[in-house]
């Protein structure tokens, strides 16, 4: 009888114990409850306003587009990247009659002709040898015209191969060189090349700052 008793307690004991952790976890689970969902909470908010920011960037951007689709409707003269990506070199075709003195300048005026005919035809690690040739000759021979032809290739080619952070460095080349020699031309291009450069890799803020730049340009060349 003692020892059915003794057993009785022992089968007894560890139950009431886990009765009591049972207990003790119930109570410390129903304490943190409150905390729980406030931290649900601030997650839903910071969510929601993080979808309100998103969509109000794309809202914005579609609209930079409508005024850039109006102001080349109203300018169908100006060339650009955007959409199309299209070579546009500035200024025209040398002269028949003019002499280039220097084996230099042919070789760079050879190498962006055949960098561009490379773009259009697709061939862009081609075209992208070229132009970047053409860039060194053009430093050297210290021409910034040329340099700018050579960095827009450049670019235009890098961002044909989805390469958009690269391509981005050589558009941005062309504004330093139109700042450092006080002249503008092919800016326009370069800031609707940079902002088509962030609107594929997802920044919509700094796009939207590029096709600012890029309207104001259309609207008043």
């Amino acid at each position: 009888m003692a020892f059915l008793v003794s057993n009785a307690l022992m089968l007894a004991t560890p139950f009431k114990a886990l009765a009591e952790v049972c207990e003790a976890g119930d109570s410390v689970f129903t304490m943190n409850m409150p905390l729980l969902l406030a931290v649900a909470l601030v997650g839903a908010t910071v969510g929601g306003l993080l979808a309100r920011q998103r969509k109000g960037e794309l809202k914005r951007l579609n609209e930079q587009l409508r005024q850039i689709n109006a102001a080349l409707r109203r300018q169908a003269k100006i060339e650009s990247y955007a959409p199309t990506l299209s070579y546009a070199p500035v200024g025209g075709r040398l002269p028949e009659s003019e002499v280039i003195v220097d084996p230099r300048k042919h070789e760079l005026i050879s190498r962006l002709k055949a960098g561009k005919n490379f773009l259009r035809n697709q061939e862009l690690e081609k075209a992208f040898m070229e132009f970047k040739a053409a860039l060194d000759l053009a430093q050297n021979l210290k021409d910034p015209m040329e340099e700018k032809k050579a960095a827009r290739g450049l670019g235009a080619s890098l961002q044909r191969q989805g390469k958009y952070r690269e391509a981005i460095k050589y558009h941005s080349m062309v504004l330093a060189i139109s700042k450092r020699e006080g002249e503008d031309s092919g800016n326009t291009e370069a800031y609707g090349a940079i902002a088509d450069c962030y609107t594929e890799l997802g920044d919509l803020e700094r796009a939207a700052k590029f096709y600012d730049s890029y309207i104001a340009r259309l609207e008043t060349d």
